[in-house]
């Protein structure tokens, strides 16, 4: 199962995709505020999200897993 992750250390600000969501490669799926910049999350690949694993507001460290895709 397909999964994107966090490429950097920071806070989620912003989740634009929900479960059943359909992304395409490159679609922005979560932004991150990282030392006081957004950071752009995309989906490496195409699918549909099974699960979003993170909320607004949440500290996540670079490599952990935010959205999982069928």
């Amino acid at each position: 199962m397909p999964t994107i992750a966090a490429h950097v250390t920071g806070v989620v600000t912003k989740i634009e995709v929900g479960r059943g969501s359909h992304v395409t490669e490159g679609d922005t799926v979560a932004v991150l505020e990282s030392m006081k910049m957004e950071m752009f999350v995309e989906a490496e690949c195409a699918g549909t999200v099974t699960e979003v694993l993170c909320e607004v507001g949440q500290s996540v460290k670079e490599g952990e897993l935010l959205v999982e895709l069928a």
